[in-house]
């Protein structure tokens, strides 16, 4: 089998294909618009590495989802461009971890990649409206606060965490009612 057969590759389904062929052209330019924001505010100051200290680990990242109204949804991950008393940029040793959430008609369950860390050292915090997940290890570092589509009960809070992956499910206030709407009357 040769990997550079271009026939075998052409025939060859695109895992990319479902998500790219339904974007717009205003998607793409969004997407793009938002990808040139961030590396510009990261490299503003000149070099990007140049405030990453010797022998620390520098991550940066972007996650390209579809939202539930169709449209493209950018996010952000790994160390962040923090601003110093002084006015410059420094790399924050906090990292913000990729989140995936996930709202079902009884619950919001939410997925954080938080890899090289114990689950003692991972404190959860969560109120009606936001879950705040902070981790102050001596190897790593994360914070995030993650607003929440919906109310919810944050005494029914259940997590887990295993192999660098922290799952958290949370019961909504009120179920989520499918199709059901005020009908208006039109004068």
């Amino acid at each position: 089998m040769d990997p550079f057969d271009n026939e075998r590759n052409r025939r060859r389904r695109n895992p990319f294909d479902d998500f790219f062929n339904n974007l717009g052209e205003e998607d793409f330019e969004r997407i793009f618009e938002e990808a040139r924001r961030v590396m510009e505010d990261m490299l503003r100051d000149g070099n990007l590495f140049k405030n990453v200290e010797p022998g620390k680990a520098f991550v940066h990242g972007f996650n390209i989802t579809r939202g539930s109204d169709g449209k493209p949804r950018v996010q952000e991950f790994g160390n962040r461009s923090i601003k110093s008393e002084n006015g410059e940029s420094k790399i924050s040793e906090e990292r913000e971890p990729l989140t995936d959430i996930i709202e079902g008609d009884e619950d919001v369950a939410v997925t954080v990649e938080i890899p090289g860390v114990e689950k003692e050292n991972i404190d959860l915090n969560v109120n009606e409206d936001n879950l705040e997940i902070t981790v102050d290890a001596p190897q790593r570092k994360y914070h995030k606060i993650i607003d929440l589509p919906c109310d919810v009960k944050p005494k029914t809070t259940k997590a887990t965490y295993k192999n660098g992956i922290l799952d958290v499910a949370i019961q909504r206030k009120e179920k989520k009612k499918d199709g059901e709407g005020y009908r208006v009357n039109i004068e």
